[in-house]
């Protein structure tokens, strides 16, 4: 077995240990990362709509 496949298996166990042992932290921790994301997206629009007007 190779080492990149290990660590995919590993991170997929934690984050399922995780899932299940600490769901309300874990929902926070998702809307936390789908607000960065969102942050992101929202900057990166206003800056190409700045780019045209």
């Amino acid at each position: 077995m190779n080492v990149k496949k290990v660590v995919t298996l590993a991170a997929v166990a934690l984050l399922l240990f995780l899932l299940i042992t600490q769901p309300d932290q874990s929902a926070d921790a998702v809307k936390t990362g789908v607000g960065w994301l969102r942050q992101g997206a929202e900057s990166i629009i206003t800056f190409v709509r700045s780019l045209f007007n």
